[in-house]
């Protein structure tokens, strides 16, 4: 039976949202998780031995997966500010704090530095904080307030930027701000 146009073009949006956050992930964080790590391990090499570390390493992965799902999902774009949600995204992780998806790759390096107990990893994911935390301050936070306003403050109001913390029981509001 063949597709009616409508289909299509919905079926077409998905899959090019499909593709844009998997470009994404492996441009970004591939790089800044995998690639500049290993480029460091190559300069300072260790062994891994500390395999206790794959367990912030798996579930930074999997928080920055729950993330990348949620703003396809319901913000309908990626975590690049080249292609940004339609939406404002304040479900899923994104309740318990306004910044998972570096938080996640925080744990990621982080749990790096620690499978190879290297100095240069632990340095460099300090210096990947910092570079974050600026980002968000000084374009993050003034392009979703430019973009979101009242919606983007009141979400700022009750969530915190970089330590979670238990959402606040629902009040009735739509929690996927527009």
């Amino acid at each position: 039976m063949p597709h009616s146009g409508m289909e299509v073009s919905t079926m077409a949006g998905k899959i090019s949202l499909v593709v844009r956050n998997v470009v994404f992930t492996f441009v970004v964080p591939g790089t800044g998780a995998i690639l500049l790590p290993w480029r460091i391990l190559r300069r300072h090499p260790a062994t891994p031995t500390q395999w206790a570390a794959l367990v912030p390493i798996a579930l930074g992965a999997a928080l920055y997966l729950w993330c990348v799902w949620v703003f396809a999902s319901v913000g309908r774009g990626t975590p690049g500010p080249w292609d940004t949600p339609r939406n404002l995204v304040a479900v899923g992780p994104y309740r318990w704090v306004r910044n998972p998806i570096y938080i996640a790759a925080l744990a990621v390096i982080l749990g790096e530095a620690w499978l190879f107990l290297s100095e240069p990893l632990l340095v460099y994911a300090g210096e990947a904080a910092i570079v974050c935390h600026l980002f968000v301050i000084e374009y993050e936070e003034r392009t979703l307030r430019r973009r979101f306003g009242k919606d983007y403050l009141a979400y700022t109001r009750t969530v915190n930027r970089w330590i979670p913390r238990r959402p606040k029981a629902e009040t009735g509001r739509e929690v996927t701000l527009r």
